[in-house]
């Protein structure tokens, strides 16, 4: 096997070594035409060292073979008269001019290993990222459950007071910052996505419902199209989630929120609109990156600790998808925008065109 791989591996260069030796046969036999089987010989090494980069002695050492081979050979014909003298000079000015054909190889093999190298570090890095994100949150989430439960516990005994409130309260938010962190780890992996039909209508419905019902604003549900979405309904919940109370934080008790939605071909775009405090400029390119805020002075009960845009983000690439968003000084619109959506056709049928019949009087 070792003898037969590096037959393949080396089939090309004895394929040219060949060459080469036929070419400078041919310039000893025909003096008169070796200008053709010396150029044969060169472009030839240039074509297959482009073809498969070699090591630099190997390099050289052919380079160094060629050179004196077709160099002898000239030289020869020069002391027999069959030659003038200033063909001697196109021994080293093809040398150079192979030479700078290694420069620009060598040049771009390092740089393919550089990118190579870089993109290896990457995938490690994130790779190392999700591993750390899963492995801490669940590790995590049992201290913070059994301090959960004792807290409970001195709670019932009727002993409660400010204090355990405001521990439960974090005990609560850590939870929650848990749980999208697993998320986060979780997102990047190919069964994270559980597909089904989801009518888009009644679900949205049921999101607009449930937060109209949890946070005192004034909301709006807006037009909303007939249809199904292929899409993982869990998944689209968290999302959109994510996007309302990222609306609920960042406007005041009279600022009005409305989630709609519009299609397009196959595409829908679920969009959460506020009339808040808007966006700055220079965060609106890293807004849906982790653990990322718009604004980093904001309070940690206002601001959350930045995963909930990039768990959308997330989640609209695990769909195929991609976020948007639109802000001013007079609010903001977040955009889901996800492939798989099939409109609705309303049939009609023939008898529904009938007039009713109405019995006669008498």
């Amino acid at each position: 096997m070792p003898v037969i791989a590096w037959s393949l591996r080396n089939a090309t260069e004895l394929a040219w070594g060949v060459f080469a030796a036929a070419n400078l046969v041919a310039m000893v036999r025909w003096e008169a035409w070796e200008t053709i089987p010396f150029h044969f010989i060169w472009v030839s090494l240039t074509l297959v060292y482009g073809y498969r980069v070699w090591r630099l002695g190997a390099t050289l050492s052919t380079l160094a073979v060629v050179f004196v081979a077709t160099g002898a050979l000239i030289l020869l014909d020069v002391h027999g008269g069959s030659q003038l003298v200033g063909e001697l000079f196109e021994v080293p000015l093809m040398s150079a001019m192979f030479l700078a054909m290694v420069w620009h190889a060598r040049r771009r093999q390092q740089a393919l290993r550089a990118v190579e190298l870089l993109a290896d570090e990457r995938a490690s890095l994130l790779e190392r990222q999700q591993r750390f994100l899963h492995d801490a949150s669940h590790e995590l989430r049992t201290p913070v459950t059994i301090a959960r439960g004792h807290l409970e516990v001195f709670e019932r005994t009727g002993e409660a007071s400010q204090e355990i409130d405001v521990a439960l309260d974090e005990l609560a938010r850590i939870e929650h910052i848990l749980g999208r962190l697993l998320l986060l780890a979780k997102a990047e992996h190919p069964d994270f996505v559980t597909w089904s039909d989801i009518d888009v209508e009644p679900f949205l419905e049921d999101v607009f419902l449930r937060w109209s019902g949890a946070a005192q604003r004034p909301w709006r549900l807006g037009s909303l199209p007939v249809g199904t979405l292929r899409a993982d309904p869990e998944a689209l919940r968290n999302a959109l989630d994510a996007l309302l109370e990222n609306a609920v934080k960042y406007t005041e008790v009279s600022d009005p929120i409305e989630l709609s939605a519009e299609s397009r071909g196959n595409e829908i775009a679920i969009v959460v609109s506020d009339r808040g405090c808007g966006i700055a400029r220079d965060a609106v390119d890293r807004i849906f990156e982790g653990f990322a805020r718009a604004d980093p002075a904001r309070t940690r009960a206002g601001g959350g600790a930045g995963l909930g845009l990039a768990i959308v983000d997330a989640i609209a690439k695990a769909h195929g998808g991609h976020c948007s968003v639109e802000t001013s000084e007079k609010g903001s619109s977040f955009a889901l925008h996800l492939p798989g959506f099939q409109r609705a056709t309303l049939i009609t049928h023939a008898h529904d065109l009938l007039p009713a019949h109405v019995p006669s009087g008498g």
